[in-house]
């Protein structure tokens, strides 16, 4: 009787012994990131308006469920009207991967213009179809790019020299500015000549705006038309000002400018000027 109960102990270990066996040997091992390159060249950065290159050779034993890339900013940033400081980038990404073991998850992730330049905090994050998720971290820095050539500016309609203009007359000019990079910021102003103003100084706070503008038809090109009408009591900044002081309507001289900026650089372009002569 004790030699059964024994024999009876001594299978009833093997069994258990064989069934962890089995066990461990049917376990799937999470996702695991055999290469992994982020940024031209393998450095870890973007420029801001072109591409961030993502490569990743992934083995996953149990079938590649869904890879999610994300990617957040780190630090203080200040707000800008140009920049956007709460860019993030967050997809999930199946087609093509699902259901495979062994893929080279490769993929280019577009740096909007107006993301804010500085450190930000990448995220490659596997799950398999058994539910085991891997996680890749890496720091990833966001380069302004190099903008050394002005926009330019084209006109198609502008008064002609020294138009004479009356009260209740409209002012107009059009055309379009383009730059290699992106625009920047776009101001057309209404110039009373005897102020002296030269053209790198004219701006809303010492000029009657016709147009003052950030938004853009692309980040490359804008079509604009502007225009004022003599003796109107307002004119067209971003937020209207009164047209009073020294900037209140006279007879005499005034010439119209179009000046456009890029967003990197720091480069003006500027239209030529259009004389134009005021009779109230």
């Amino acid at each position: 009787m004790k030699n059964y109960k024994l024999f009876s102990l001594l299978t009833a270990l093997s069994l258990a012994f064989l069934l962890i066996s089995c066990n461990k040997e049917d376990e799937i091992n999470a996702p695991v990131f055999n290469t992994f390159e982020l940024g031209y060249d393998n450095n870890g950065s973007a420029v801001i308006g072109d591409e961030l290159h993502i490569d990743s050779e992934i083995i996953a034993e149990g079938k590649i469920s869904t890879i999610r890339v994300t990617i957040h900013h780190e630090g203080d940033h200040e707000k800008s009207i140009l920049v956007d400081t709460e860019w993030e980038f967050d997809s999930t990404y199946t087609t093509g991967y699902a259901g495979v073991k062994n893929i080279d998850f490769h993929e280019h992730i577009d740096i909007p213009l107006t993301a804010e330049a500085g450190e930000y905090h990448f995220h490659l994050i596997v799950t398999d179809m058994e539910g085991n998720r891997s996680e890749k971290e890496a720091e990833l820095l966001l380069i302004v790019p190099a903008d050394n050539t002005a926009p330019q500016v084209s006109i198609s309609s502008a008064p002609a020299d020294m138009q004479v203009f009356t009260n209740g007359d409209d002012i107009s000019i059009s055309g379009s500015v383009t730059d290699e990079t992106s625009l920047g910021g776009l101001y057309i102003g209404l110039v009373k000549a005897s102020q002296g103003l030269q053209d790198s100084v004219v701006d809303a706070t010492n000029t009657i705006t016709l147009l003052h503008t950030h938004s853009f038809d692309s980040d490359k090109q804008h079509n604009f038309t502007a225009s004022i009408k003599v003796g109107a009591a307002m004119d067209n900044n971003i937020t209207p000002k009164e047209i009073t002081g020294d900037l209140s309507w006279t007879s005499g001289e005034y010439f119209l400018i179009v000046k456009v900026k890029d967003a990197f650089g720091g480069n003006w372009g500027f239209s030529q000027r259009y004389p134009l002569q005021i009779n109230i």
